[in-house]
């Protein structure tokens, strides 16, 4: 059956309830079921370089079920339970692979984002409670170890460390070089630090103890990190293989080769695309242990989807925009789609993409608290671009406003909070923190995602805005709590406000605007540099510092976001059509009911089709003032 449309879903639904699925109830058992039927297939494959020639390794998803077995082994051994966690600070390789499946597997497995700070990293370790850390042995040009050493000593109950050590995925001479060239990592972690592989290999190849009889937590992902107190979300084997059910139901077959450059400690690329490989026999190519930020990997994609045969393509809207500065030197007639997430896709890219690749585009939502999948602009039918697509089967959407006389669902393109129940949300326990947990639900089902939408006529979702305020860059969360506590401890500085700015790269960028001290002096200059000091995070580094004489609030003195971001489109879109030498100009923002924030241009002579491509690299939809037609 094809999945073209919201009858499509609801005929998949009509087949049974979801409970009746013949699905096995547990990550290992699904592992089992594939190797089983596909024992010689390829499963995974990893190159360290980008090169459409370089040394690669492809495991087999018998080779595969193998490997998790000993990492399964291996971290019970070390006195990992069912409900004890593995913590998995690793760029992508195939011991990302084996570290996840098996530590999900043995235990709970909690991947981080390497490229945290210490502090964050050793924030996500106390609150997972972590006892036994993957991660890297010390390589040139990468700051892992020497980080997790740092975190380690901040996480008393870390007992193990295990490394990985990367340099045996290369050739000599270059091999020969490392051990010369390692980075020296002095700190004391008070846990014994063992060689991964090493370690491996002294395990049975068979699971050495009972596969867990039923649906558990099996991993648990932070989002964002940014913050001292990171939330952390616990995912259920039943939403892990929900979202695996998805893409081997509707997507792929044991024939596919999908190319994921996205990073492992990231739900997209593990609930989502490794789920669904493991559900579907399908195999999947990780291009270096950095993805899209891999020295070549932009210049070398379209040869690398020719040498893998690529079928589907995972990406995010920044990828696309660098991919789309190279030309498609390949063959890459193989390619069927590529889905991206993250964030949602600038018009005019989406349309220089597909014309000049060839490759259809579908968008889609997710969250790491719903266990990722919501919603998709079908593969087989209509793609309305700007939504994100109508949900999946068995997914259930509900738009909400809160009142004072309480909640009330709202009607067919009327704004409210999306609020999502399916197989991934994990019911009241969503976060680890109970606390966090309070008000979550809407009738005690359907997770509230902060994020602001409408449903329209044809079933398809459409975000407006977020009601929570994280800062998303390039799929990245930046909590905005960060920038403004960096600039209130600067003496001059009596209110901050941080938001996202639009970015034609990156969707956004964090920006920040002041109010000074009555009788205060200081330059926009020095406050960036003091928002550099105390920022921990460079991502989190404002890109743009506005001093006003007040900045903009609520009756009940709370600073009101919605005219900051006003402010911030006027400005980030009048100077892209000032450097286009377009004379047309942003005169006001407007808060829409059905499309949220909307520039409304004068056209002072300008050409249409000039404007829409200077500004359709930008999300933010835009009107002329005269004659206000929808563009986005």
């Amino acid at each position: 059956m094809t999945f073209a449309s919201v009858a499509d879903r609801n005929a998949i639904e009509a087949e049974m309830p979801w409970e009746a699925r013949d699905l096995p109830k547990t990550l290992y058992a699904q592992l089992s079921r594939t190797a089983a039927a596909f024992p010689d297939r390829p499963a995974i494959s990893f190159q360290l370089l980008s090169g459409p020639t370089d040394k690669a390794e492809t495991l087999s998803w018998s080779e595969l079920r193998q490997r998790t077995s000993q990492a399964a082994n291996l971290f019970r051994s070390l006195g990992v339970g069912e409900t004890d966690v593995v913590a998995c600070v690793l760029p992508n390789c195939s011991e990302t692979v084996f570290a996840l499946l098996g530590g999900a597997v043995a235990g709970i497995v909690a991947p981080i984002n390497p490229l945290l700070e210490p502090e964050q990293i050793a924030a996500i370790l106390r609150e997972t409670g972590a006892r036994v850390v993957v991660t890297l042995k010390p390589f040139p040009k990468s700051d892992i170890a020497q980080k997790v050493a740092q975190a380690c000593q901040h996480a008393p109950r870390v007992n193990t460390v295990l490394e990985v050590d990367l340099n045996r995925y290369l050739s000599p001479p270059k091999s020969w070089l490392v051990p010369f060239l390692r980075p020296k990592v002095t700190a004391n972690r008070h846990a014994d630090v063992l060689c991964f592989n090493k370690a491996l290999r002294q395990q049975p190849t068979e699971l050495s103890f009972p596969d867990a009889s039923g649906d558990r937590v099996a991993a648990n992902f932070h989002t964002g990190g940014t913050t001292g107190m990171p939330k952390v979300a616990q995912h259920l084997y039943s939403g892990m293989l929900y979202n695996g059910w998805l893409g081997s139901r509707l997507l792929f077959t044991e024939t596919d080769n999908i190319i994921c450059p996205l990073p492992l400690f990231h739900v997209f690329a593990t609930d989502v695309i490794l789920m669904s490989a493991l559900c579907s026999g399908a195999h999947v190519v990780f291009p270096t242990p950095a993805g899209y930020r891999g020295d070549g990997v932009f210049d070398n994609f379209w040869k690398l989807c020719e040498r893998w045969k690529i079928t589907f393509v995972i990406t995010v809207p920044t990828a696309v925009s660098a991919l789309m500065q190279r030309k498609v030197d390949a063959d890459i007639s193989s390619v069927k789609v590529a889905f991206s997430g993250s964030a949602p896709m600038p018009l005019e890219l989406f349309k220089r993409f597909e014309s000049s690749c060839g490759v259809m585009i579908c968008e889609g939502y997710g969250l790491t608290e719903a266990t990722c999948l919501v919603s998709v602009n079908p593969p087989d039918g209509v793609k309305k671009v700007g939504s994100i697509g109508i949900p999946f089967p068995y997914t259930r959407v509900k738009i909400v406003q809160q009142t004072p006389d309480g909640p009330r669902e709202c009607p067919e393109d009327e704004v409210g909070e999306i609020c999502v129940a399916n197989p991934g949300v994990y019911v009241g326990s969503t976060y680890t923190e109970e606390d966090r947990n309070r008000d979550l639900f809407h009738e005690g089902l359907y997770l509230r995602t902060g994020d602001l939408g409408r449903m329209d006529p044809d079933g398809y979702l459409w975000i407006t805005g977020r009601a929570k305020d994280l800062i998303i860059r390039g799929g990245h969360n930046i909590d905005p709590a960060d920038i403004e506590e960096a600039l209130l401890a600067h003496p001059a500085v009596a209110f901050a406000g941080a938001i996202g700015q639009p970015d034609a790269h990156a969707g956004e960028l964090p920006c920040a605007f002041v109010e000074l001290v009555e009788g205060a002096e200081v330059t926009e200059d020095e406050l960036m540099r003091h928002a550099r000091v105390h920022i921990h995070e460079r991502a989190a580094y404002p890109k743009h510092m506005t001093i006003l004489p007040a900045l903009p609030k609520t009756a009940v003195g709370k600073i009101f976001k919605p005219e900051l971001r006003m402010h911030a489109i006027r400005r980030v879109y009048n100077d892209a059509l000032a450097a286009a030498e377009l004379p047309a100009r942003v005169v006001a923002v407007v808060d829409d009911r059905k499309r949220g924030l909307v520039a409304r241009l004068e056209r002072n002579g300008a050409d249409e089709a000039a404007v829409t491509r200077c500004l359709g690299a930008f999300t933010r939809p835009w009107d002329w003032v005269e004659t206000a037609p929808d563009r986005a």
